[in-house]
């Protein structure tokens, strides 16, 4: 559930009118709960009691400073998977003591990096990874701390371009590898065998493939524990979140009027499920989750610019745009879009709902009904904490959205919106040219 609903006619982020936020800081915004990722956190902390478990934010998800340091603050570590993303929980005030660095591709200079801040382990994907890392750990004097990541070969049912636990996906060695794997590593004088890894995917919205990778892999964990004595398992991440009613599921009216089969996959349920099967093997247990702790505490405010009326159709043009928020052109995927002040009186209408864009794929949502909106009234964009800035771009030298935090009635700016003298700071023209 999440912190996003009407006062009256107006849509708040708890105490706060959206309203008031892009009066202040304009649009296109992106707006976060901080009680909406402390309640995520919660749930998922109590849903696994019985286990000693450590939950490390996927923070691919969304890595403003200022959501780093409310996790930390909450005792998260950090999944992460690049130099900038240590450099990042650096920035928030916050240490990678707890925290773990995945990734096909580490560099030298990344492995370094990680090692000199206390990486608590890496979760190697190849076996030329190990002896990178090893050659990095040995010339800094010191025993890298691993884990490999174990490929389970189970079909999680996801888009194809977000599941990662197959065996054709690039991640991970097959488990049918993996005790060799794990021979190899031990001959390494610079590395530490300290666990095993698995993530089968993102935006998984039931049990079974998790339960049927923790039953794959936990009796290879078993076996690791007795012949290397490893001390954690890492179950990675992906368990997913509400995107088609988006708001409604905010509300604890709406859980429960879902039939018990047709209910979305809760903390408790996992938990339920998972803690039986993980609680024998008498290891830490690691969990990667990032949709699930920032995707429902997150919108996207954007500003109509017109109510376009063609043949046949009707286009709702925002100043939000596919390098905002580019989920539904990149993946097709669907956010639910209201009107931060809703209207009853006023008809619904069927739109597509597109940006400014120069692209067709450009659009937000297609054959949409919406009550009427025109120039200068507001949308939100629901479901939009996960993936939405992190993976923006200044496509058209637009500049990077604004970002806010809000926590009961305070909100506060997090992230200036990108000038264009900042944009092309960088850029010379050179001596040739001129």
């Amino acid at each position: 559930m999440h912190h996003f609903h009407y006062a009256g006619s107006d849509l708040h982020c708890e105490s706060v009118d959206l309203d008031a936020v892009a009066k202040l800081y304009g649009t296109p915004t992106y707006v976060y709960s901080a009680a909406t990722m402390e309640d995520n956190f919660r749930r998922l902390q109590r849903g696994l009691a019985g286990l000693d478990a450590q939950l490390c934010y996927a923070m691919k998800a969304n890595s403003n400073i200022a959501l780093l340091r409310h996790f930390s603050n909450l005792g998260a570590g950090f999944d992460l998977v690049s130099g900038g993303e240590v450099r990042r929980v650096l920035a928030a005030g916050a240490n990678v003591h707890t925290s773990v660095f995945a990734g096909v591709g580490k560099s030298e200079a990344e492995i370094k990096l990680a090692l000199e801040n206390g990486i608590f382990s890496f979760h190697v994907e190849s076996e030329p990874e190990l002896s990178r890392i090893n050659h990095v750990a040995g010339k800094l004097g010191v025993k890298a701390p691993i884990a490999i990541r174990v490929n389970p070969d189970v079909d999680a049912p996801t888009h194809a371009k977000i599941t990662t636990g197959k065996s054709d996906n690039k991640f991970g060695i097959p488990l049918k590898y993996a005790a060799a794997a794990y021979e190899a590593a031990a001959k390494y004088p610079n590395l530490a065998i300290k666990g095993v890894q698995m993530h089968i995917g993102s935006q998984l919205t039931s049990v079974g493939p998790f339960v049927e990778a923790v039953e794959k892999v936990g009796p290879f964990a078993a076996e690791l524990k007795a012949r290397h004595g490893i001390t954690y398992f890492s179950i990675g991440g992906g368990m997913g979140i509400v995107y088609k009613d988006a708001l409604a599921s905010g509300q604890r009216a709406w859980w429960d009027a879902q039939p018990a089969d047709k209910r979305p996959l809760t903390p408790e349920t996992y938990g339920a499920a998972l803690v039986p099967r993980l609680q024998p093997l008498g290891l830490k247990i690691l969990l990667e989750h990032g949709r699930f702790m920032v995707g429902n505490s997150g919108v996207l405010v954007s500003r109509v610019e017109h109510l376009k009326r063609a043949a046949g159709k009707n286009f709702l043009i925002v100043d939000a745009a596919m390098n905002d928020l580019v989920r539904p052109a990149m993946y097709d995927s669907y956010h639910e879009i209201v009107p931060v002040q809703r209207d009853s009186s006023r008809r619904a209408l069927t739109v597509d709902v597109v940006g400014p864009i120069c692209e067709s794929a450009d659009c937000f949502a297609k054959d949409r009904p919406m009550q009427e909106l025109g120039e200068g009234e507001l949308i939100a964009f629901m479901s939009a904490g996960a993936y939405g800035y992190t993976m923006a771009s200044r496509y058209n030298t637009r500049g990077m959205a604004a970002e806010v935090l809000v926590r009961g009635s305070a909100f506060e700016q997090i992230n200036a919106r990108e000038t264009f003298e900042q944009m092309v700071a960088g850029e010379r023209i050179p001596a040739f040219l001129k």
